[in-house]
Order: structure tokens, then C-alpha cells, then sequence
């Protein structure tokens, strides 16, 4: 099933927040924020635990790969910016559709942007979306039990901590566990803007 039928890019605003797809010409960008985080974001972020050639190894491949994941229904990957600066990226991946109607949320911010709140706008925007859009049902992120910035995050969003996954995730070289969070659509009728604004809820989806 392809998302809204296929209707992709989507962009999802609240404020001076952006949640949009990342297009080639943000290459320069992108790569000098990687460069910059390279030591920041080399703790937590997956690594593979050998060579798969599938897997995209130029910001150009990445960019496609991300649009044709999209289009076939399968992931919504966005990039963030704050007042039109990209800041890091946030991605919907292993979307199922049928009975399940479920995906899983990654994402990473600059390390300058850190610690403001945005990283859980974003997650409320793509909940949000998911949840009142496209009608899934359910959204899990998975989080190392030492990354106590992620942790803040899905504990201010009201996550539901369904355990421990041991060995989860390839991680900095190594298998690591990881704790379970999860939301059913349910559990957040309000929506998770709403929940963070106190009741109030401003954000935008536009495709």
C-alpha cells in the first residue's frame, strides 16, 4: 500500500519547525552537520555488523533510496530544520499496513540543537501523522537504556515501556540492548501535540 496513494513528498510544519524529505541540493548541509556530530552521534547510531551492498553509501543514494522506501508505502523520511536550517533527521521505517498497521521511529539532531525541545515536536509531528493520516495504530521507538536524551524524549510523549530487546540493535561495533517504547493510537486520541502544548495542538500536514 503506498502512502495516501503514493502522494509523497509530505511536509509537516508546527512553527519554525520543518519536517520535510531531503532533496540533493542539501548535500552540503547534511554533510558538514555529519561531519560536525561525527563523535556525537558515533555512540548510538546503528552500524552493520558486515558489508551489505544494498545499503545506500553516498548521501545521493541515501536521498533515493529514502524516496523510493516512501513512495512504495514503506517509510517516511524526513529531514529537520529549524527556521529553514537543517538540524537532523527523523524517519518512519518498517511501516506495515494490513492487519498490523504498525512502524518504528529514528531519528538524530545536531548536538548544538540538543536539549531544546525539538526533537520531541518532531516525534509528535510524525506520531501525529501517522496516527490521524494515515490511520496506523501503532508507532514504536527502540532506545539504548544509557541514552538518557532519547530516553526525556519518549517520557515526555508518554510512551508506554514495553521491556528490555537484548542484543537489539549493531550499535557503535557492537550488539546492544535496547528498551521497547511503544503508543497505540488509542493510548493518544488528543494527538501528542496536543499532549506537549498542554491542549493545544497548531501543527500542519501538507503534501
Amino acid at each position: 500500500m503506498a502512502l495516501l496513494g503514493g502522494q509523497w513528498p509530505v511536509r509537516l510544519t508546527q512553527g519554525d519547525l520543518q519536517l520535510r524529505p531531503l532533496r540533493q541540493r542539501d548535500g552540503l548541509r547534511w554533510r558538514s552537520v555529519r561531519a560536525k556530530n561525527a563523535a556525537w552521534l558515533g555512540t548510538w547510531e546503528a552500524t552493520l555488523p558486515q558489508p551489505d551492498p544494498t545499503m545506500p553509501v553516498t548521501y545521493s543514494a541515501m536521498v533515493r533510496q529514502g524516496n523510493r522506501e516512501a513512495r512504495a508505502g514503506r517509510a517516511l523520511p524526513f529531514g529537520i530544520f529549524v527556521g529553514g536550517d537543517f538540524v537532523g533527521q527523523i524517519t518512519v521505517a518498517g511501516i506495515a499496513w494490513s492487519s498490523l498497521r504498525s512502524g518504528h521511529v529514528g531519528y538524530w539532531i545536531d548536538e548544538d540543537h540538543a536539549g531544546h525541545g525539538i526533537m520531541p515536536r518532531c516525534v509528535a509531528l510524525v506520531g501525529d501523522y501517522c496516527f490521524q493520516h494515515l490511520q496506523l495504530h501503532r508507532i514504536e521507538i527502540n532506545i539504548r537504556p544509557e541514552n538518557e536524551a532519547s530516553l526525556a524524549v519518549v517520557r515526555k510523549l508518554g510512551f508506554r515501556n514495553e521491556g528490555l530487546r537484548k542484543r537489539y540493535l549493531h550499535i557503535d561495533g557492537r550488539w546492544c540492548d535496547h528498551l521497547a517504547f511503544a503508543l497505540t493510537s488509542e493510548e493518544r486520541p488528543e494527538g501528542l501535540m496536543a499532549r506537549l502544548n498542554g491542549g493545544s495542538s497548531r501543527e500542519q500536514f501538507s503534501s
